[in-house]
């Protein structure tokens, strides 16, 4: 995961954009020389986020990020573009050529901490259908740092997400960043979405990678290859290849 420093238009933004992109281009090029098979990025300094669509500034800095890794990178690259704009996302990839976007919230409603976010399953089909675009959506079931509405389970959850909802890939997750889902909740998700791959979105480390990797079919890491787990921080060259050494 690449989290991106705060961008034009977020409150913490520091004035210096060339900043974000040399920091941006460095992380993905250490995940690479580490030997992560792709890259995520997202607009994680950017906090607090809009619930759904985010100012054309957000959209114009992403694009430009993901085009400068693009210039030297020709791994699998994903955008996520907090907390839930899946429609920049999909036309962000579509510009840049990545491969897939994630969705915290496709379809259905979850509770977040900015307030009940709707998904736009609907936009973002008919959206990659106009722009004729090869990529996949991963999505998020019962996301993190939400909650799902009263009676919902995950099974239907997840039968909404992968049926009618068009998610190609599913992604579970713990409470929060930083934090793992429970090895009950990774076999149950697994069991739900059937034969669609499934990812790991939050907790993984050079400690639980082998075992989660074990259960899903894919690991999306972020804080782990942080000093400390600080988000604002590079990422470490070492940290991240103890990872890849750990699934190796």
């Amino acid at each position: 995961m690449i989290h991106l420093m705060p961008l034009p238009g977020s409150p913490d933004y520091s004035g210096d954009f060339d900043s974000v992109l040399e920091q941006a281009a460095t992380d993905a090029a250490t995940l690479m020389t580490a030997g992560f098979d792709g890259l995520m990025l997202e607009n994680f300094g950017d906090a607090p986020f809009f619930a759904d669509q985010v100012p054309a500034v957000t959209v114009a800095a992403m694009t430009r990020a993901a085009s400068v890794i693009r210039t030297t990178i020709e791994a699998p690259l994903g955008i996520n573009v907090l907390r839930n704009d899946a429609i920049s996302a999909m036309s962000i990839a579509a510009a840049v050529d990545a491969q897939f976007i994630r969705v915290n919230v496709l379809s259905g409603t979850m509770y977040t901490d900015q307030g009940p976010i709707v998904g736009r399953a609907a936009e973002v089909a008919r959206l990659r259908a106009a722009l004729g675009a090869d990529v996949a959506i991963l999505a998020d079931v019962f996301v993190k740092h939400a909650v799902p509405p009263a009676g919902l389970t995950l099974e239907q959850a997840a039968d909404e997400l992968t049926g009618r909802g068009g998610a190609d890939a599913v992604i579970a997750s713990g409470s929060s960043t930083g934090k793992a889902p429970s090895m009950v909740h990774i076999k149950e998700t697994k069991a739900a979405i059937g034969d669609l791959p499934l990812f790991l979105g939050s907790g993984v480390n050079a400690t639980t990678a082998k075992g989660f990797l074990d259960a899903a079919d894919g690991l999306i890491v972020g804080s782990a290859t942080k000093p400390g787990g600080a988000i604002t921080s590079r990422v470490d060259p070492e940290l991240a290849a103890e990872i890849v050494r750990a699934v190796s």
